[in-house]
Formats: C-alpha cells, sequence, structure tokens
C-alpha cells in the first residue's frame, strides 16, 4: 500500500512538473527537449547549452556593450516566439529597438514588452531597479510564458550589487517546476539558480570601408562561454554572425563536457583551448 501511494505521490508531482526542485537529491535533467529546454535555434550555441536554456530556472547572459548580448537574447526570443510560445521583456531603462526586434524574428503579437523609464540619478535609478523586479515577479506569478527576461544591461554594476542576493532566490522559487526560462541581461555575471546557466559573450567587430565617412559594421563575431554549476564547464561556442542575424553564418563549438573532470581541469582546459581559438589565422 505504502508504495502504491508514493507512485501515486510521484505522478501527481511529475504530472505538474515539480518532482525536480532545487534540493533534489535526482540527478539533473539531462533530456534536450523542448520540454526541458528553450533552445536558441543556433547549432553552435544550443551544443554548448545542452539542447538550450533550462525552464524552470534562473539564467543570465552576460556581456559588455556591443558583445552580442541583446542580439543573443533578441534571437532566443524569437525563436521561442516562432514555436508559438509566449514571451515577456521587462525593459527596465526603456532601451529595446523594435526594429531591430521585428528584424531579429521577434513576433510582437507574442511579446508582452514592459517599458521602464530612461537612464536617472542614482537613487532614483534603485527604484526604478525595484519596480522592473517587482514587474518581473508579477510577470512569473502569472505563468504562461515560456521565456520571461529582465533587461539589467546598462544599469551600472554598482547598483546591480545594492540589489539583495534573496531577490533571485525568490525568484527562482515562483519558477521552480515551471516551463519558463526566465533571464537576466546584465553586464557581468549577477545571479543564477542551481540548475541555470551563464552565458558569458565577448565580441569583435569588423568594419568595412575604405575612409571614416564610408566605414560601415561589417559583422561581428561573438563568442559564447557557457558555465553550469551542476555540468561544471559545458564549453564555448564561436559564432560568426552579420549585424543581428546568427543564422546561415559558420558557427562551431566546443567539445568540453562534465565528463572532463573536476572544476580545476575544466578551467584547464578551456584556458588552452580560448587560446588556441584566438590565435590570428595564417
Amino acid at each position: 500500500m505504502a508504495n502504491i501511494a508514493r507512485a501515486f505521490l510521484e505522478s501527481a508531482l511529475a504530472a505538474r512538473k515539480l518532482d525536480r526542485t532545487l534540493t533534489t537529491a535526482l540527478p539533473p535533467l539531462e533530456r534536450g527537449d523542448e520540454t526541458t529546454v528553450v533552445p536558441v535555434d543556433v547549432t553552435a550555441i544550443d551544443a554548448c547549452l545542452q539542447g538550450g536554456v533550462p525552464r524552470g530556472q534562473l539564467s543570465e547572459i552576460a556581456g559588455a556593450s556591443s558583445s552580442g548580448r541583446t542580439t543573443l537574447l533578441l534571437h532566443l526570443i524569437a525563436a521561442a516566439t516562432r514555436r508559438g510560445e509566449i514571451a515577456a521583456l521587462v525593459d527596465t531603462l526603456d532601451r529595446l529597438d523594435v526594429a531591430s526586434a521585428a528584424a531579429a524574428g521577434v513576433d510582437l503579437d507574442r511579446l508582452l514588452w514592459i517599458r521602464g523609464g530612461p537612464p536617472s540619478p542614482s537613487a532614483r535609478q534603485v527604484e526604478g531597479i525595484e519596480r522592473a523586479l517587482k514587474a518581473l515577479n508579477l510577470v512569473l506569478q502569472a505563468g504562461g510564458f515560456g521565456v520571461v527576461a529582465i533587461d539589467l544591461a546598462d544599469v551600472p554594476p554598482s547598483t546591480l550589487r545594492q540589489i539583495p542576493f534573496t531577490t533571485w532566490m525568490r525568484i527562482q522559487r515562483v519558477i521552480e517546476g515551471s516551463d519558463t526560462a526566465c533571464l537576466l541581461l546584465t553586464s557581468e555575471p549577477l545571479a543564477r539558480s542551481a540548475g541555470g546557466l551563464t552565458m558569458s559573450l565577448t565580441g569583435c567587430t569588423t568594419w568595412a570601408g575604405g575612409s571614416a565617412r564610408s566605414r560601415r559594421l561589417a559583422g561581428l563575431d561573438v563568442r559564447v562561454r557557457v558555465m553550469s554549476p551542476r555540468r561544471r564547464v559545458d564549453g564555448e561556442a564561436v559564432v560568426g554572425a552579420l549585424a543581428n542575424d546568427f543564422v546561415g553564418l559558420r558557427a562551431q563549438a566546443s567539445g568540453l563536457r562534465a565528463g572532463l573532470g573536476n572544476r580545476a581541469e575544466a578551467k584547464t582546459a578551456l584556458r588552452a583551448e580560448a587560446k588556441t581559438a584566438l590565435r590570428p589565422e595564417a
């Protein structure tokens, strides 16, 4: 009788996707299907992410200005809306360019855009961030979203560090076991859940034109380094991207996986590969 009751309880929890939490003793999910992850639809990046960004977890995209961080986020949202999912973006400083989002393939009819205000003095900026976090929490509690992101990329790191870490823990509790992948867009790594990912981006722009007047942006090489506490170092992807489009151009991914052994070995291997990748081509 006890076994039957336990089986019934486990089945009920699994049906509601509540069988895996931050405190579970079960191994992390290994499947890469769309029920457990949100694919970015970029082969190189999805390979490093082991299928995509995990659902029910808090992840982050971190990078300096012009690193491709916003492009990657828009591409992920576009991929989600193409699959018929609903996405939401909390635009803290009202910096989203709608034309760029449409050009990236985002179905605007499936995007909830929550606009904040322009940059303001430090004291008022903190208030704006608090309002943005409240909006994020309300959207997550409403449910039904495949991807929910908050753009904090242009907020000074010193201001972001004033946010209590318990804020991110509360957000994780809200989405745990849900179908929603929550993403922070920041200038440097800030917070993630135990099962979430950190995608650290670096970008190198290339320019065309023989004079200052004719000089124009010709391309952007984006390097995505993926870190996961559960999987140690997943790897690194190098994506050659023209303007805001990741698709149809060269893409390659390194094969670093948790099988590399301990964290020190993984870091050593990653550094060696990074040096090789950064050497100029002959």
